[in-house]
């Protein structure tokens, strides 16, 4: 029996700003409209399709994500999955957190969070062992795009530290490759899209010589230790004045309320005081 791998805690994350900017944009996606002719709010998918690859830590700008960026106008297949699993075969779990709804022209940020064994190594460009390394593709609805610096607050932008910021396409600002961050990656990919194997690992085997194997028993293990990892957070929409009516509309009901009790006191006095006469 195999022992158990203690998996961190989601010991890197990935803390981005964005801003929508405008409120009615032409976008593909899931929309709920409320009414036939004011649209109140729109439910949005925000792709946030994480792309795991592995980079030499003596040269970050030979990264992953230019493979797709070269061959993929668009990083998100018309059948949903992301162009990294065209590569990174093994699928790998990942966690996204953003907002339950914005308001146009505000910022707001999305966390990825991407559990893996730290104890795990990948063999680097000089051959030695060393920690792995992460990286996203963010897709957005078009019409948000990534804030500017004078937007972020210092909190956020501590949150964010020194992470690397580009567009996928200098037309796309809403789709947005971050990264690489160093240690978080979970190992390199199978193959480069020519077919050619990008594996530099070892490969160990599993049994020791004189030993007897069964069929189909494999003779090495795994050297693959990476992979991509794909998810779907919802954001709602909200318009500024569909809460301005709503909070109208609550606040109309709370002094209906008051002046009804007022109205019930003053009946009740006259009535006293009619018994009395």
């Amino acid at each position: 029996m195999k022992k158990k791998k203690t998996l961190s805690s989601f010991p890197y994350f990935a803390s981005i700003a964005f801003l929508p900017w405008i409120y009615n944009w032409p976008c593909k996606i899931e929309i709920l409209f409320l009414g036939e002719k004011k649209q109140m709010a729109r439910s949005i998918y925000v792709s946030v399709s994480i792309m795991i690859y592995v980079l030499s830590q003596v040269s970050i700008s030979n990264a992953y994500p230019i493979f797709a960026q070269q061959g993929y106008e668009n990083p998100r297949e018309t059948t949903g999955r992301i162009v990294c699993a065209n590569c990174h075969l093994a699928n790998k779990p990942v966690e996204i957190e953003v907002p339950q709804a914005v308001l146009p022209d505000t910022v707001f940020e999305a966390i990825v969070r991407i559990p893996y064994d730290m104890q795990l190594k990948q063999v680097l460009a000089n051959g030695k062992k060393g920690g792995l390394n992460v990286g996203a593709v963010l897709i957005l609805p078009e019409g948000f795009e990534l804030a500017p610096t004078d937007r972020i607050s210092p909190e956020l932008k501590e949150k964010i530290g020194n992470l690397s910021f580009q567009s996928y396409r200098p037309n796309k600002k809403n789709i947005l490759v971050i990264g690489p961050v160093p240690g978080g990656n979970r190992g390199r990919g199978q193959i480069y899209p020519d077919g050619s194997k990008s594996n530099n690992t070892v490969y160990n085997a599993t049994s020791a010589e004189g030993e007897s194997i069964k069929l189909d028993q494999p003779l090495t293990s795994n050297p693959n230790v990476g992979g991509f990892g794909q998810g779907d957070a919802e954001i709602v929409l909200q318009d500024p004045l569909r809460i301005q009516g709503l909070l109208f509309f609550f606040t109309s009901v709370i002094f209906a309320q008051v002046f009804l009790v007022l109205k019930k006191k003053q009946f009740e006095k006259v009535q006293l005081y009619e018994m009395n006469f």
